[in-house]
């Protein structure tokens, strides 16, 4: 197979639920690549998630907005103030390789591909490099589910508590 072709065959094996977990405990800063200041958009969603119900220090990264709810945003990963230790991505399929690169130059622990997000060679480069990888999930989904939180994407658990929640 030629490498400008990508299989379809899904042969990469992703972390465990607990592997997941310890990620996102070990995050501190994230950035959130193809940031969207559009309310419909899904990264929007996640962002104000984040923001509101998360400890992360959160960076947008979009060449062509200036603000995300109330923040600002950072052409590319090199522009940020620190380096993030997750690399969210909301980006096309044929961007993936060069966001990639991106967090390598920056020096990213995670490179985190969103829900309908799948790139084997992305994730054979990212693990080559010591990275940590995970595609076709949502960080916000799944801090919320580590968290007792997936009622706020209006999941409903069938858990009902007055537990607080603690937050990672």
């Amino acid at each position: 197979m030629s490498a400008a072709v990508e299989s379809t065959e899904r042969t990469w094996v992703g972390p465990t639920a607990p592997e997941r977990l310890k990620i996102l405990r070990d995050t501190k800063v994230i950035a959130i690549v193809g940031a969207s200041d559009k309310p419909s958009r899904a990264s929007y969603f996640v962002a104000t998630y984040l923001l509101s119900s998360t400890k992360y220090r959160v960076y947008f990264v979009n060449p062509v907005v200036k603000t995300i709810l109330g923040q600002p945003v950072y052409a590319s990963l090199a522009d940020l103030p620190e380096t993030p230790d997750l690399v969210e991505v909301f980006r096309k399929h044929d961007d993936l390789p060069g966001v990639l690169a991106e967090a390598k130059a920056a020096g990213a622990k995670t490179i985190w591909l969103q829900l309908g997000s799948w790139h084997e060679g992305v994730a054979s480069d990212a693990e080559a490099a010591g990275m940590n990888v995970v595609m076709d999930r949502c960080v916000k989904i799944e801090h919320a589910r580590f968290h007792g939180g997936l009622h706020l994407a209006g999941f409903n658990t069938g858990v009902i508590s007055s537990k607080r929640q603690t937050l990672a």
